[in-house]
């Protein structure tokens, strides 16, 4: 014996009971809708309204005074230059090349500071003296990624790469 799908068991009329006779529907009428006659014009469509235009595609901003968008908070523009980028750019600094995040922000001053800073005080001690070039380094990486640093425009940093 099979089981009718989801449980039901099957289904026959009550016995000695005809099966119902229902009376043929009426509707809609007879020449129903009445044909249009030339005295009465078929209705116009109402106008055409279009759809309201859709969201703009995620990471596109229209405002020309911010391309690459809004800070979430302050709701200032953001800056070309990537939080990201620059922090793992200066993160460089633990294999002995520092500055290079400052230099892609735009800080090239700070960036050839640390730079040559660091290759003399760490020729200047023998080597032991990079210890110091390095914690910079790492502080600085830091002090980028978490957005406590701004490119020189004073724009905050975007999180995109």
């Amino acid at each position: 014996m099979t089981e009718q799908p989801f449980g039901g068991a099957e289904q026959t009329p009550p016995p000695n009971f005809p099966p119902p006779n229902f009376p043929p529907p009426n509707f809609p009428p007879p020449n129903f809708p009445p044909p249009y006659s030339s005295q009465y014009p078929p209705p116009t469509p109402p106008p055409y309204q279009p759809y309201p235009p859709p969201y703009p595609p995620p990471g596109f901003y229209p405002d020309p005074a911010a391309p690459y968008g809004r800070h979430p908070r302050t709701g200032e523009p953001l800056s070309d230059k990537s939080k990201v980028v620059a922090g793992l750019l200066q993160l460089l600094g633990l294999v002995g090349v520092l500055g290079i995040g400052r230099i892609y922000l735009g800080y090239t001053t700070l960036g050839i500071i640390q730079l040559v800073g660091g290759l003399v005080f760490g020729l200047i001690t023998c080597g032991i003296g990079f210890i110091v070039p390095v914690i910079w380094g790492i502080v600085d990486a830091v002090l980028i990624l978490t957005d406590r640093v701004r490119d020189p425009a004073g724009r905050p940093l975007r999180d995109a790469v």
